[in-house]
């Protein structure tokens, strides 16, 4: 079994893009014309999540799991190193695979990510929510869209890229969905190992969403070598200021490759 993907033609490395919880391959629709300009984007859709099946065995979503997808993925297309993108909860796992493997990775790219770099109380406090949100979108209590991360509830994005959004988040299974929540997530937290980081990293930060200022500041002071572009968007960066997230990576890539 294995995730969902899409290799698109392009001019210079691949690099792996890796959505967040409720998104799909919609989360890069708007950046894919700029990206092919300087690199090969290569999309994966998390399970329960877009086009990508909804095992049945928890094990398989353990981040460690993610992590063995995306190498076979590597594999598959005959290149011994690439650069990885992650947003939100996607995050958490190309900092994981960034510390398991940094022999296959250029460079790291990543966007806010509370999941990721949440660390001690916050973490645990998110956790323990992650596992009680699980158990209520099992037993049919909650549903997707009622979640405050649901696209329906975005407010600063474009027109043309929140339908997009909203036609993905059709797809979504809400077993699988729960088990993201419950299986994914229960381990997802890397802030206390993100001082481990040896590749090549940057942030492209949304600063409108104030309640991850905290989490940047931490990270610039565990990672010196940290790179950090800020921008004026919220949480889903990549889409609220597409400008600057292509640039940015274009930079980044031309700087590492």
């Amino acid at each position: 079994m294995q995730l969902y993907r899409e290799i698109h033609e392009g001019n210079g490395p691949y690099l792996l893009l890796v959505h967040g919880m409720l998104s799909g391959r919609a989360q890069w629709q708007i950046n894919l014309p700029a990206l092919k300009e300087f690199c090969r984007p290569v999309i994966v859709e998390l399970w329960g999540h877009g086009r990508s099946p909804t095992p049945d065995d928890a094990a398989l979503y353990r981040p460690e799991e993610y992590v063995h997808q995306f190498e076979a993925l590597r594999e598959s297309l005959n290149t011994n190193t690439w650069f990885v993108c992650g947003q939100s909860f996607g995050a958490t796992m190309t900092i994981r695979y960034a510390l398991d493997h940094p022999d296959r990775i250029k460079g790291h790219i990543f966007t806010n990510s509370m999941s990721a770099m949440s660390r001690g109380e916050t973490a645990r406090k998110m956790i323990d929510g992650a596992a009680k949100q699980a158990q209520s979108i099992l037993e049919r209590k909650t549903k997707l869209e009622d979640l405050h991360i649901h696209p329906r509830h975005a407010k600063r994005l474009p027109e043309d890229a929140l339908k997009a959004l909203l036609e993905d988040a059709q797809l979504l299974n809400p077993t699988g969905i729960a088990h993201c929540f419950q299986r994914s997530l229960a381990q997802a937290t890397l802030g206390e190992r993100f001082h481990e980081t040896t590749v090549p990293t940057l942030l492209i930060c949304g600063d409108a969403e104030k309640r991850f200022a905290p989490e940047r500041e931490y990270a610039e002071q565990a990672l010196p070598s940290l790179q950090v572009v800020r921008t004026p968007a919220g949480h889903a960066v990549n889409i609220g200021a597409p400008d600057q997230f292509n640039k940015a990576v274009a930079n980044f890539i031309a700087a590492h490759n």
